[in-house]
């Protein structure tokens, strides 16, 4: 049975900001994140005084970026906030758009800010859940369970090393184009299998940068936003589904829930994945994107690996992914800045990797093995 959340009409982003993105020495999360938000407010044309709803993030594994810290820095007593300590962008999104269908809040800031890189924050850790027995078996990173699932992958369908690499080569070459991306180095697939691996059978380039940065959104109804923004970015269809029972789910490793948020965000905004002009797809791993290419239906099950290789996530290919280089090459923000850019291209102001006639992008997020947020966003009204 799907646990989706009902097609959210009447929502829409009238509000983008964000911060540089890499090291920025001497700031703490919050104070990144109000200038992200200030960003944010300048974008939309308000002020912060129209803010009576604000959801923060605190950033992963500190005790930064609380409402309660956020709320006297910005200068602002919304009638609702709260603090999500947890996957992020996607799910922060959602979120606000309940509050306003609720009625709790008009006009909601949705800000993160992390100054991980400064403070030499890895992942180097076990993450979460049955944490413990994952330390006995030396997994105290992302890169073990993800290295399982992709020789999973390799096993089940043949998949490549090469196939799997051009994930990375392919955001690498979006980055490339990117100001903002830490990583621009041009990567070419014989650059990537030439690095040692990180935990065999993924490399460096597998997984995501550490980086300080920030991002925010101003989030209100679809009819106040045309009188605020010549351009609002409005959500066409939104879903989430947990795996939370861990272990005790069939293959973990291959997440196949996310097949079911797929179901239920085509259905709620009345498209399919052809419909898809661009894709934002969180990349913690580089086998999170292969896995969800599959998923929400851009190339069958087991097929991910052909798909790639033809260079179809490229410049110039039919679905361009993660235009900004995504996690793996622009920075590490939680899918916030997957936001950003899809936010971006939509309104046509992505600069030189602006993709040509862009309507409509699905942003697509997994908080690791547990659960996943996916939203259908457009410059088209969904009435």
């Amino acid at each position: 049975m799907s646990t989706g959340i009902g097609p959210p009409p009447g929502i829409a982003i009238i509000g983008a900001g964000a911060t540089e993105q890499g090291e920025i020495p001497d700031e703490s999360p919050e104070v990144i994140a109000v200038r992200a938000s200030v960003a944010a407010l300048r974008d939309a044309g308000i002020d912060k005084s129209a803010i009576d709803g604000l959801i923060t993030c605190k950033a992963p594994l500190t005790t930064h970026g609380t409402d309660e810290g956020m709320g006297p820095l910005l200068g602002i007593n919304p009638d609702y906030s709260t603090t999500l300590d947890y996957g992020m962008a996607g799910f922060s999104l959602h979120l606000a758009a309940m509050a306003i269908q609720a009625g709790l809040a008009s006009t909601v800031l949705l800000t993160y800010g992390t100054n991980a890189r400064s403070a030499k924050i890895g992942f180097s850790r076990p993450i979460g859940g049955s944490a413990e027995w994952a330390a006995l078996a030396g997994f105290l990173h992302v890169a073990g369970p993800a290295a399982m699932a992709a020789r999973r992958h390799m096993h089940l369908y043949g998949t490549t090393e090469e196939q799997l690499g051009w994930v990375s080569v392919a955001q690498r070459e979006w980055a490339a184009l990117n100001p903002r991306a830490v990583f621009r180095t041009p990567m070419t697939i014989d650059d990537y299998l030439a690095q040692p691996y990180v935990v065999e059978p993924l490399r460096r380039a597998d997984l995501t940068v550490i980086s300080d940065g920030g991002a925010a959104f101003v989030v209100t109804s679809s009819e106040r936003a045309a009188d605020l923004h010549d351009k609002p970015v409005h959500l066409l269809g939104m879903a989430q589904r947990s795996a939370i029972r861990n272990e005790q789910n069939e293959d973990k490793l291959m997440r196949p829930w996310l097949g079911g948020i797929a179901d239920q965000v085509y259905r709620n905004a009345g498209l399919g994945p052809d419909d898809i002009d661009l894709a934002y797809l969180q990349d913690g791993t580089s086998v999170w994107v292969l896995q969800m290419l599959e998923w929400y239906g851009f190339c069958g099950v087991g097929e991910a690996g052909p798909f790639l290789a033809e260079g179809h996530t490229r410049p110039g290919g039919r679905l361009p992914v993660n235009t900004h280089g995504g996690q793996l090459s622009e920075s590490y923000t939680h899918n916030w800045m997957h936001l950003y850019e899809a936010v971006a291209q939509l309104r046509g102001a992505a600069g030189d990797r602006q993709v040509p006639a862009a309507e409509v992008a699905l942003h697509a997020q997994t908080h690791d093995f547990w659960k996943g947020a996916a939203t259908i966003l457009s410059t088209r009204s969904a009435a």
